[in-house]
């Protein structure tokens, strides 16, 4: 059955990357900030339905508002997932950029890249934080650096935590779990040396895919400010962890 899916799917996902491509260039430079993240969210839906991911949600996202999302990370497709439920501007490793079509696609949609191991980049990356912060916007971390198998959580860097609290926002830790039917799975992991090509064909050849969030509490800037860098890292990692460690422990 995977094997029929995936030419299938495999013209599909080209098909709509590209119509992506072609709105990004032509129309994000003259519509608002509204109209561009609708169409972020609505796409990114469309996206994952292409490729057989079905999205479910639990908790309370912050759906308005400037606030920082935190999430563990598993594969290539969470930044979708995530901007399936609300816009949001990521913080990603700069050679993402260079991933043909993926990579031009999410650059175009507003991510922010960090040169890891350059000096200042941290610094660089934080300036732009303040600015989408001060337009009411959503920024994703992935803390962990890296993607995992997706059945823990790894120590979360907190150099980036730092421009949210200096500009007073809230941040809200979010659980990434991925699922074949009810059970959880590693499948589709980008871990490891995995190829970009490899995981697509994963994910692509599978059905009964679901991807759940679970929207932690959201730690108030007033909260963030008593807690500091450290303590606010600290915390949302634990939260994220309880999740991720009890959803397997049920499965």
């Amino acid at each position: 059955m995977g094997f029929l899916l995936f030419p299938f799917r495999l013209i599909l996902l080209i098909t709509w990357v590209l119509a992506g491509l072609v709105t990004v260039m032509a129309f994000f430079p003259v519509l608002r900030l509204g109209p561009r993240q609708w169409l972020i969210r609505h796409w990114s839906r469309v996206l994952m339905a292409c490729c057989g991911v079905k999205i479910r949600w639990r908790g309370q996202p912050k759906r308005e508002g400037a606030v920082l999302w935190v999430a563990n990370h598993v594969s290539w497709v969470d930044i979708f997932v995530m901007d399936s439920v609300r816009a949001v501007s990521f913080i990603a490793k700069s050679d993402i950029r260079k991933w043909p079509l993926l990579g031009w696609l999410v650059a175009g949609a507003g991510t922010l890249f960090i040169e890891r191991g350059r000096r200042h980049a941290v610094r660089a990356v934080g300036h732009q934080m303040n600015a989408r912060f001060a337009r009411g916007e959503a920024i994703g971390l992935f803390p962990e650096g890296t993607t995992s198998l997706g059945l823990d959580v790894a120590p979360f860097h907190t150099s980036l935590f730092e421009p949210a609290l200096r500009a007073g926002v809230d941040i809200q830790p979010v659980a990434l779990l991925f699922l074949h039917g009810e059970e959880r799975t590693t499948r589709y992991a980008f871990v490891g040396d995995q190829t970009l090509v490899h995981n697509i064909w994963n994910l692509l050849t599978a059905t009964g895919t679901v991807v759940e969030l679970v929207f932690c509490p959201v730690t108030s800037a007033a909260e963030c400010a008593e807690l500091g860098r450290a303590g606010v890292a600290a915390r949302s990692e634990r939260m994220i962890r309880d999740v991720v460690k009890t959803r397997v422990s049920d499965s």
